[in-house]
């Protein structure tokens, strides 16, 4: 499993919109420049985000993108999934008839991935960006 740039884009757009502050908008122009982050590829991602309903765009002269959740509310698996959906370590996890050992799921391997990948969920719906911006991570 490997977060992608996408993902990784997204987690530092959501973390500048945080510390912008809840209900700040912003262009995209400048969060693309101070982001470092490519305009078409980002817009794209702010799509993304914004149907999951992380963020909320406003059209118009006066438009732009700002946090629709507090940012205690936002964790990093909220962002990940919006953008690269589930998280599974491995095919059998998400589809069991595609085990390799042909045991539909029902084997060793599958049931010890399957714990690795609950942590790892966890673990990403433990941090969120409020504890970021205060450095309370644990």
């Amino acid at each position: 499993m490997r977060i992608t740039q996408e993902s990784d884009y997204g987690l530092r757009v959501v973390l500048y919109l945080s510390k912008l502050g809840y209900g700040k908008k912003i262009e995209a122009k400048s969060i693309a420049k101070d982001e470092n982050v490519p305009l078409r590829f980002l817009l794209k991602l702010l799509r993304k985000l914004t149907h999951s309903g992380i963020i909320k765009s406003y059209r118009g002269v006066n438009g732009g993108y700002a946090l629709n959740l507090m940012p205690e509310k936002i964790t990093f698996m909220s962002i990940i999934k919006a953008i690269d959906g589930p998280i599974y370590l491995n095919r059998c996890l998400y589809d069991p008839g595609h085990c390799t050992a042909n045991r539909n799921g029902h084997c060793g391997i599958h049931n010890s991935l399957l714990k690795v990948q609950n942590k790892l969920i966890k673990e990403l719906e433990s941090i969120n960006f409020k504890d970021i911006m205060e450095n309370n991570i644990k």
